[in-house]
């Protein structure tokens, strides 16, 4: 049954920069319906909340904005909330197989600073063993007392990301997390990668080319790392770029499409139709993009060599409460191979004429 995600789409929660002030409405509207909770604190006193819905006996646990900047998941769980509170057939038989614990934001004050780690400067995702943090400590309490067979952990990666060796933007990309340093395949990361499968042959349909694999390197004091070491199947998920969509709204569909279709084959009891060798047929992800790439620069500015190009990235930085980008020169050099989300050519009249019109753009050359 085709799915109109327009109807279900969260319209009030819109943008990178989400905070608890954003969702709370939200939340609030359907306390009626889903048991909601205050699990905890942040180091400033802000509420970790978490959302349950369904009474079945498969249990899933999912959290966004362990990062605080990293928002996608967090407008893409709220889109999975309207859906699963819709009246659909669908929806009802997820909600009577499964029980679902999600925690949109799992660091608020991170999330109100628009930075990477918590009040305290600590990156949760590599406070997994220690849990030196609140939130950490929060995080691992809820993982207990709820007694999770799925996790997903969901994150926002950078606009670097490609596709393998192509021009494709890795608009979505998994990890089946390693639980060893040697990163052997247990049955319960088998079973993660056998979900990533039913993912990416769902996303295909929509982004074809634009899924990636992240990186499976060991890291015990990462969050999935360390739940794949207690057995428990755990994916993550990272939104990327979506071409000239850098408010990532097309992105937060992309990201419900798949977090659908992963509860659903968990909700069905499928999982174990899809080969789990075939994750490795998703290409890696690779860093060869950048926001802006520039080429021949010589034309702009003579110091630099023949056949040089510039690539610049944005710098996201939280400005009166809204997110601009802010240019940063990050490479200048023969960037063979590297591409741009927009692209320039010195050569090109209209390119140099546009560059120009841009006095940021040109000046960043000087």
């Amino acid at each position: 049954m085709q799915l109109n995600y327009d109807e279900i789409k969260e319209e009030s929660v819109k943008g990178r920069y989400i905070t608890n002030n954003d969702i709370d409405p939200f939340i609030n509207s359907i306390s009626k319906d889903y048991k909601v909770q205050t699990e905890g604190t942040s180091v400033e006193g802000r509420a970790i909340k978490s959302i349950t819905l369904g009474e079945g006996e498969l249990r899933i646990l999912m959290w966004s904005q362990m990062h605080g900047n990293e928002s996608t998941t967090t407008k893409a769980v709220m889109d999975l909330m309207n859906f699963l509170k819709s009246n659909s057939s669908r929806a009802k038989s997820i909600l009577n197989t499964c029980t679902i614990k999600i925690v949109p934001i799992l660091n608020p004050d991170g999330a109100m600073a628009y930075t990477r780690v918590n009040a305290n400067g600590v990156d949760l995702n590599r406070d997994a063993q220690e849990r030196t943090q609140p939130e950490s400590i929060v995080l691992r309490r809820i993982y207990e007392d709820f007694k999770p067979d799925y996790c997903f952990n969901l994150h926002d990666q950078r606009t670097i990301f490609n596709v393998g060796n192509t021009s494709k933007p890795a608009t979505v990309s998994f990890l089946a997390p390693a639980h060893d340093p040697e990163r052997t395949i247990s049955k319960t990361r088998g079973i993660s990668m056998q979900i990533i499968v039913a993912m990416n042959e769902e996303l295909q349909k929509y982004i074809p080319g634009q899924v990636g694999r992240y990186d499976d390197g060991f890291n015990s004091n990462c969050v999935g790392d360390t739940f794949q070491m207690l057995n428990i199947p755990t994916i993550l998920f990272e939104s990327g770029h979506f071409p000239e969509d850098y408010e990532r709204e097309n992105t937060r569909k992309y990201i419900f499409i798949a977090m659908l279709k992963a509860i659903e084959i968990i909700s069905n009891k499928t999982i174990h139709q899809y080969k789990l060798d075939s994750y490795f047929d998703i290409p890696d992800n690779n860093k060869l993009y950048y926001d802006i790439l520039i080429q021949n620069v010589q034309i702009l500015n003579t110091k630099h060599n023949s056949g040089y190009s510039a690539g610049i990235l944005f710098v996201e930085t939280l400005v009166d409460n809204n997110i601009e980008f802010k240019m940063k020169l990050e490479e200048i050099g023969v960037l063979q191979g590297k591409f741009g989300h927009k692209t320039y050519n010195c050569l090109d009249p209209n390119d140099l004429n546009a560059i120009k019109n841009q006095p940021d753009l040109a000046n960043i050359l000087d």
